[in-house]
Order: C-alpha cells, then sequence, then structure tokens
C-alpha cells in the first residue's frame, strides 16, 4: 500500500494543537466553578457538572473511536472532531443560562473525545518503530502540561476578567487548526468500512458512561449513595454484555483480543496506575493547599506548574531515550521516582511550605515523564498496524476509567479518614491526617506499579510493516 507524499511536521503540528485544547478544557473549569456559581444562581453540586459531563461524554467517545478510525478518513475525522469541538467552545462562551453552558461542554467534549487516540494512532502509523519513541514523547508533553496548566491559567483569568474569557481564547485556535487542515491535511490511516452496530455503541455508552459517571458520584456522594450504586451496577452490566458482543462479532466496534499480545496488558495496567496517581495527586494537592493551609486557587495552580513544566520538557528527551534502551529500566526508575515523592506527601502537616509542595511535585513529575508515554508505546509497539486503534483506543479508554476510580476512592479515603480522626483527640488536624492517608493509598499504588514494571519486557515488535521513504514518498509495506 501506498500512501501520498506528506510532510510528517504539519501533521504533528495540526494534531498535537487540537490535542492540547483539547485536553485542557478538563481542567480549565475547576477555579472558574464559583463565579459561575454566583452568576447563574446555581450549587455547587450542579457546577460540578461542568467538569463531570466533560469527562463523561469524552469517557463514552474514545471507545467509539476506533470504530471511527476505520470508518472515517484522517482528514474527515479531524476537522469533524475539531469542528464540533469549536461550535460547542461557542455555545459554552455564549450561553447564557447553565443549561446552554453545560450543553456547550457536552458538544465540546464528543470532538475532544476523539483527539487522543487519533493522534496516537496517526503517529504510530506515520513513524518507524525505532522512531516511535521520541514521537509518543510529543504527546506526553501535551498530556501532563495541558491539564497541569489549566487550574492556574482559570484562575488568572477568572480573577482578572470574565470566565467566558476561557472559551474565547481556545476558539481561535481550534478555529486556526481546522482552516489549516482543510488545506495541508493527508490521509493517513486505513479506511476499512465497517458495517454501524448501534447496539454496541448503545452497550460502550452505558458500559463505560455508567461506569465513570457512578466513580464520579461515588467522590462527590460517597459509595453508598443510591446513585452511584444504580450507575456502578448499569456500567457493569452493559459493559460486560459488551465485551460479551464484541468477542463475538467478525469485526468488532472496540477489538478486545489487543489484550492477547505480549506485554500489553502490563503496560496498559501500569500505565492506570500512573494515570490515577497523576489525576488523584493534582485532586489532592489543591484541595490540601486551599482548604487546609489557606493557599489560594491561583498559588495551588502555581505549585503544580514547575512539574507540569519539567514533565513538558522531559518527555520528548524520555521519548528519544526509548527508543534506544527499550521501556524496562525507564519505567522501573521513573516509577522509583514517583514512588519515593508519593511517601514525601503522606507527613504534610500545618507548616508544610509552598517550597516543599512544589518541588516533590516536581520530582514526581519527571519520574512520570519517564513511565506514562513510553509504557504507553511499548504496549501499543507490540501491536499489528490494524489494531493500533483499537489498541490506542483500549488503552485511553483504560487510563479515563483509573482516573475517575483513583479520585472516587482518594477523596473518599481522605474525608472518610478525616471523620474517624475527629473522634480521636491525640490527632491536633483531622483534615491533613485524612490527606496523609490518602497519599498513603498514592504512594502503595505506586509501589505496585513498580513491582509490576519488573515483568515487562524489551520485546522488539516482530514488525509486520516497513515505513521508509522513496522518491520523496513515504510508502507503507504491508
Amino acid at each position: 500500500m501506498e500512501t501520498p507524499g506528506y510532510k510528517k511536521s504539519t501533521i504533528v503540528t495540526l494534531l498535537l494543537a487540537g490535542a492540547f485544547i483539547s485536553i485542557l478544557n478538563q481542567t480549565l473549569m475547576i477555579t472558574a466553578i464559583p463565579p459561575i456559581m454566583e452568576e447563574m444562581k446555581i450549587t455547587a453540586n450542579s457546577a460540578q457538572w461542568l467538569t463531570t459531563v466533560f469527562m463523561l461524554v469524552n469517557g463514552i467517545m474514545i471507545p467509539v473511536s476506533a470504530f471511527l478510525l476505520e470508518r472515517f478518513t484522517t482528514r474527515q475525522l479531524f476537522i469533524t472532531a475539531m469542528s464540533i469541538f469549536a461550535f460547542g467552545t461557542l455555545v459554552a462562551g455564549l450561553a447564557p443560562n447553565f443549561g446552554m453552558l453545560l450543553l456547550g461542554r457536552v458538544i465540546q467534549s464528543s470532538g475532544a473525545g476523539v483527539m487522543l487516540p487519533l493522534m496516537q494512532t496517526v503517529f504510530l502509523m506515520i513513524f518507524p518503530v525505532n522512531k516511535r519513541g521520541a514521537a509518543m514523547g510529543l504527546i506526553g508533553l501535551v498530556i501532563s502540561f495541558a491539564p497541569a496548566i489549566g487550574p492556574a491559567l482559570s484562575g488568572w483569568i477568572t480573577a482578572n476578567y470574565s470566565w467566558r474569557l476561557l472559551f474565547f481564547i481556545i476558539l481561535p485556535i481550534a478555529l486556526i487548526d481546522i482552516l489549516i487542515a482543510v488545506f495541508a491535511l493527508k490521509n493517513v490511516t486505513d479506511v476499512t468500512k465497517p458495517k454501524v452496530d448501534v447496539f454496541s455503541i448503545i452497550l460502550s455508552s452505558f458500559g463505560f458512561g455508567g461506569l465513570l459517571y457512578g466513580f464520579t458520584s461515588a467522590g462527590n456522594y460517597g459509595w453508598l449513595d443510591t446513585v452511584t450504586l444504580l450507575s456502578l451496577g448499569i456500567g457493569m452490566l452493559a459493559l460486560v454484555l459488551f465485551i460479551t458482543r464484541q468477542l463475538r462479532l467478525k469485526h468488532p466496534m472496540l477489538e478486545f483480543r489487543v489484550f492477547q499480545y505480549s506485554i500489553f496488558p502490563l503496560t496498559v495496567l501500569v500505565g492506570m496506575i500512573v494515570f490515577m496517581g497523576l489525576i488523584g495527586v493534582e485532586t489532592l494537592i489543591p484541595l490540601f493547599m486551599q482548604n487546609m493551609r489557606d493557599f489560594t486557587a491561583f498559588e495551588a495552580g502555581l505549585a503544580l506548574l514547575p512539574g507540569a513544566l519539567i514533565t513538558g520538557f522531559m518527555s520528548p528527551v524520555t521519548g528519544r531515550i526509548f527508543d534506544k534502551v527499550g521501556v524496562k529500566w525507564l519505567a522501573i526508575t521513573g516509577l522509583l521516582f514517583i514512588t519515593a515523592s508519593s511517601f514525601a506527601f503522606t507527613n504534610l502537616g500545618p507548616s508544610t511550605s509552598f517550597t516543599f509542595i512544589t518541588i516533590m511535585y516536581g520530582v514526581r513529575m519527571f519520574g512520570l515523564s519517564m513511565v506514562m508515554m513510553p509504557i504507553a508505546t511499548a504496549g501499543l509497539n507490540q501491536l499489528p498496524k490494524r489494531l493500533i486503534p483499537h489498541g490506542a483506543a483500549m488503552d485511553n479508554t483504560m487510563r479515563m476509567i483509573a482516573a475517575s476510580v483513583g479520585t472516587a476512592i482518594l477523596v473518599t479515603v481522605m474525608t472518610t479518614t478525616a471523620e474517624t480522626a475527629q473522634q480521636r483527640p491525640e490527632i491536633s488536624y483531622p483534615d491533613i491526617h485524612g490527606a496523609n492517608v490518602a497519599f498513603i493509598v498514592v504512594s502503595i499504588l505506586s509501589l505496585a506499579g513498580l513491582i509490576i514494571s519488573f515483568f515487562i519486557k524489551n520485546n522488539k515488535l516482530p514488525e509486520e510493516e516497513v515505513v521508509e521513504k522513496r522518491d520523496g514518498k513515504v510508502c507503507v509495506n504491508e
């Protein structure tokens, strides 16, 4: 098969820009919620939906992305996804009431959910195996940097300007990205036109959506809440039916047989643990700083910023190291940093300084840059080319669920431990004690990830495709 000549740099830039603003939107609303509550006269529980619904629709769209990648061309999918995202951004920015703002977030996340699996799949298609680490390192830069600058940017804008500006800063970037894509983006994925299985899409939506909403509800209202139990029950039942159906179909919407390939299940598991820790710690640190140490939302966002910059700088570097030495020792070293810095957070107190939090979070993120994308690349490298869209969708879906589960568990551990500690007079600061116990859970999970990483081998892909240049054109041989 031959694909027309194309500039890799153009494709990489377009996809990185699209994914950056999509992922940035996940955390952009966190510190904007108080002014929105005040302007639209809504409760904190209602306002929380602005972040919950984005993650929920994202989690529904990611599993569907493998099917969409086989059904539509790269160009069609990117331009459509970015156009939907841009339209949702406009609706949210102009929203006269909370209902319209929520609708804007739903539309936004419908487009954003496709972006990350699309970018990973395209990068794995256009780069040969020995350069995939460096390419995926750029994705690591986006994944870690975008969510971390969200709260700081949001805090500064909402303190000085209207929260609506958050949407109008992103809209021009999305429109420029679409405009360039119309003229410059070429097709690189294979279109096989699989048959639309509506029942699979319904089961997937209820399965993954139910689980994500259930775990989010557990974090907000508790594990025994009726809505939590009902959502988790429906999600698990639908997911079992979905998996059973996929294993029977000749052309499944999401291919679960990717787990049969060598180290792929281990890399997904380590990726889930690391991502659970990333989102969990990004939730715990601002809660500790704002509620227990009286720092402002902007200062809490600022404490996370150096860590984000470190990961952003290191991700392309560790990607290149991965291309040379493989994943095993890179992952082990990174998880040692993550585990050690996680244990450092288990002894927080009323005098814990801004500097200590910033430095230890920076160390944690330095370790994370060695693990997150190298581990994903190592797993996806094991898959044959036709299964890469399914592997990317599966990996991202599992991480979304892990982040949701992790946040719910850590918030529950923190609040229930704090409540219990109030009955014990020897504990002076029950809230801080709750945060410390939550960090102990993070540390144990990180240690489990470290142990698993010793079982990951530096397997080389039995290449069924070779990507090379001939006469100025990129050709793919199968």
